[in-house]
């Protein structure tokens, strides 16, 4: 890549050159981010994963502005305007935005009241009056002036220094502001943006959430959105560039020079810069808004799980009854009933002794209760079931089930089963392994995310994929248990490899080393290469497939327990041994301190899962209902949702409660995802309780957590 770029990349960044120039040398290679942040270090200079997925994110973005500026260079060239200078110039931007400046007086445009003039032949008298020369306008016809000045405001309009002064006022001193749509200052709908109806803030100042707001409320066509700087301030700017290097122009002159630049303000400049501004500003916002939503979902998919367990699922509901399946270790559905023990029918005999059974005839260990509708009641009903010693019960977000039931991944996994069994499916093995089972959802329909619908979707989904594959393999996947749509997420793999790994382990039964997956199907070198670090074999008769040193290291760990005397097996096993080892003597060409530090840390930790324990959360038992909650309280709660201006939490009832980050600390806060992060458990007092808009606010000021 042009060393322009990489260079500014790595000013980005704050890292030397030749580490982009070495990240980017790997991404050509095919390499992944995972790959080249875990076991490319030495290639890196041990660049961590997010500082290589945005080495990534640049260098896609100035492959596309290199495919632009060979459009925009043939364009140029086709006109037969292209200087050396305007080459040099093109080529050795790396500004989007300013690109299009340079380009902007030779794009093909519409008929324009200055292409027009141009056509009667008022251009000479619009150069004198650009350069100053136009010494005695009086002499001309006001039409020829007319049309003169609208050639001169298309010019000031499309002078790239202009834009970038008025671009620099527009976003360091511009206020964006909203006002109610004329209609709506009444509308039911509208009420939801009420705080938006006359509403301004300094665009540089105002929070990324408010101003996807304000944007939202204008696309539902409740308000109109504004970005303003004092006028004056605006032609001054213009003005210096103007008259910048030209000689003292008659008074009269003048006066058409001002005529002109007030003009292209007014009908050209500010529409343009507004909007450009106000793009970058959504932009910015959606950065915002997507890591928030990125660093909510990683909390999310890297929650503890239950790991293998026969687990009794149930999604609640009172009219329709309660589903209830039961799973085997696996997560195979083993059987599915219903259960009627909430009003309006109000079976819970009934309900108790098919409980009862079900728990004893296919020995349950564990009971995960859907969290929505009825989700509470069930949990007390459950609760009141003499169940044998030992078996816990869980209560476990329904966000994102309705839509995994009707998913493909569902009609493929059970197509013999309605979308109720799927769902209580889903919750078990939600709770069995959330990582295993979340991937499987559309991120944006799990609940964790803020105006993930007005963001950016191509940045969205991009950084939704990078946590998705992040988490994956971060924590390593079981090769012989995981489904196609968890291994689509390992490294280097993709939906078609992942689907050959399971045709091939269901015809030739469970892989019994790493090397086995060169047998698959399409799955080369390369691939195997890019993936096989991040997949375990729990009972490998080689113990190093069990963890996350790559087979390339192999050799290396083998060297190591030869000196040391004892079989690998040994070597992995006894930390002794492993404590009287010299890694120095191990660096070489490709092997450095890094990795070998990372292959000693993964043997000391071959076979544990890194997401730790999940722990049995218990609400407060007084609170049924929002009638119940009393300002005052102190309740427990799980953090559900993290956004930039607060956090939500589930205290056991329909409604949520929000923590406001100015209510986060004793101090003042600017980022909740650095102080609290979903499923956390905490206690929090309720400082606000509104019945009529079911509202109930939090605080966790003076309190010790």
């Amino acid at each position: 890549m042009n060393k322009l770029y990489t260079d500014y990349i790595a000013s980005q960044l704050q890292t030397a050159a030749w580490q982009v120039e070495h990240c980017i040398a790997l991404f050509e290679e095919g390499a992944t981010v995972p790959f080249i942040s875990r076991y490319r270090k030495e290639r890196t200079g041990a660049l961590d994963e997010m500082q290589v997925a945005a080495v990534r994110h640049y260098w896609l973005r100035f492959l596309e502005l290199e495919k632009r500026k060979e459009a925009i260079l043939k364009s140029i060239s086709e006109q037969g305007r292209l200087t050396d200078e305007l080459r040099t110039a093109v080529e050795n931007e790396v500004d989007a935005r300013t690109l299009e400046d340079l380009y902007l007086p030779f794009r093909p445009k519409r008929k324009t009241r200055a292409s027009v003039a141009r056509e009667k032949g008022y251009e000479p008298i619009a150069l004198k009056m650009w350069n100053m020369e136009l010494d005695r306008p009086e002499r001309e016809t006001e039409e020829a002036l007319s049309g003169a000045r609208d050639i001169v405001a298309e010019m000031i309009s499309e002078n790239r220094d202009v834009r970038a002064q008025l671009r620099d006022l527009y976003t360091r001193w511009g206020s964006v502001s909203s006002h109610v749509a004329k209609g709506k200052e009444e509308d039911e709908e509208a009420q939801n943006y009420r705080n938006y109806f006359d509403f301004s803030q300094r665009l540089d100042r105002i929070p990324s959430h408010r101003l996807l707001a304000m944007l939202r409320a204008r696309s539902q066509e409740v308000v109109n959105v504004r970005v303003e700087v004092n006028p004056e301030h605006a032609l001054e700017r213009i003005g210096r560039i103007v008259y910048e290097k030209k000689r003292r122009p008659s008074p009269s002159c003048r006066k058409q020079v001002e005529l002109a630049m007030e003009d292209s303000y007014k009908r050209l400049l500010h529409p343009s810069i507004e909007n450009e501004v106000l793009a970058a500003a959504k932009e910015k916002a959606d950065v915002e808004a997507i890591r928030v939503f990125g660093e909510n979902l990683r909390e999310l998919l890297l929650a503890p799980p239950v790991g293998q367990k026969r687990t009794l699922a149930i999604d609640p509901g009172f009219r329709t009854g309660c589903k209830v399946v039961c799973l085997d270790a696996q997560g195979a559905l083993l059987h599915n009933d219903v259960i009627y023990p909430h009003p309006p029918v109000g079976e819970k005999m009934a309900a108790m002794r098919k409980i009862s059974n079900l728990v004893e005839a296919y020995k349950i260990e564990v009971i995960a209760i859907g969290n929505g509708t009825a989700g509470r009641e069930t949990e007390s009903f459950i609760q009141k079931i003499a169940l044998p010693e030992g078996i816990r019960v869980y209560s476990v977000s329904e966000d994102g089930a309705s839509v995994y039931s009707a998913s493909d991944a569902a009609r493929e996994e059970f197509p013999d089963y309605d979308v109720t069994v799927r769902g209580a499916v889903s919750i078990g093995r939600r709770l069995m392994d959330p990582l295993a089972e979340l991937v499987k959802i559309d991120p944006k329909s799990i609940g964790v995310g803020q105006y993930q619908h007005d963001v950016d979707q191509n940045l969205l989904r991009e950084r939704l994929d990078e946590t998705v594959e992040s988490c994956v393999n971060s924590v390593g996947i079981n090769l012989n248990t995981a489904s196609s749509w968890l291994l689509r997420y390992v490294s280097g793999i993709g939906p078609v490899l992942a689907r050959n790994i399971v045709d091939y382990r269901t015809e030739n039964g469970p892989f019994a080393s790493r090397d086995q997956l060169m047998n698959v199907k399409r799955l080369g070198a390369k691939v195997f290469e890019q993936c096989a670090g991040f997949l375990r074999i729990p009972d490998a008769p080689n113990p190093l497939d069990n963890t996350a040193v790559h087979p390339e290291r192999y050799a290396l760990v083998e060297q190591m327990a030869s000196d040391a005397g004892v079989p690998v097996g040994t070597f992995i096993d006894d930390a002794s041994v492993r404590g009287r080892v010299e890694l120095k003597k191990y660096v070489s060409g490709d092997v450095g301190m890094p990795t070998l530090a990372d292959i000693m840390a993964e043997i000391a930790k071959r076979g544990r899962d890194p997401r730790g324990s999940i722990h049995v959360f218990e609400f407060s038992q007084d609170i049924r209902s929002i009638e119940d909650v009393q300002v005052g309280m102190v309740l427990p709660c799980v953090v559900t949702n993290v956004t930039a201006f607060g956090a939500f939490v589930d205290i056991g009832i329909h409604e949520h409660g929000l923590i406001h980050v100015s209510q986060m600390a004793d101090k003042y806060v600017s980022d909740p995802s650095k102080v609290l992060k979903v499923h956390q458990q905490l206690e929090a007092r309720v400082i606000q309780v509104d019945l009529q808009r079911k509202r109930i606010g939090l605080s966790l000021k003076g309190l010790n957590r």
